[in-house]
């Protein structure tokens, strides 16, 4: 009888200690996500498609959501990608649209659509 309430205590000590080790894991892949904006210039919801296309194809970006009121761009990606944001502007800027750090070239900002010209700073 003493060896089935060892055995059992065990068990449970066993369990009690994988649930512990499993939540711990949640929290080390949560605190593993960083998000940042980055200002983003277009004009309409084919820029919205393309910009989050190209933001999405950076290795290390987990999502990307771009506001065309705000013209803000919510990153989600892994901490431990530092060059993300910076590689996220560039991607951005290939496909024709300006950001706080990088302009896009102007042959490819021309081939863009007529809705999504904007404003180019200068």
């Amino acid at each position: 009888m003493k060896t089935i309430k060892i055995l059992f205590a065990s068990i449970f000590a066993f369990l009690a200690f994988q649930s512990a080790n499993a939540q711990s894991g949640k929290e080390a892949i949560n605190n593993r996500t960083k998000t940042e904006t980055v200002k983003v210039y277009g004009e309409c919801g084919m820029c919205k498609k393309r910009i989050e296309k190209a933001a999405s194809s950076v290795e290390g970006v987990q999502s990307a959501s771009w506001n065309e009121d705000t013209k803000q761009l919510t990153i989600k990606y892994d901490l431990f990608k530092k060059d993300a944001v910076d590689g996220v502007q560039k991607k951005v800027a290939a496909v024709g649209h300006d950001t706080e750090k990088y302009s896009a070239d102007n042959a490819t900002y021309q081939k863009l659509p007529g809705c999504c010209h904007y404003q180019r700073k200068q």
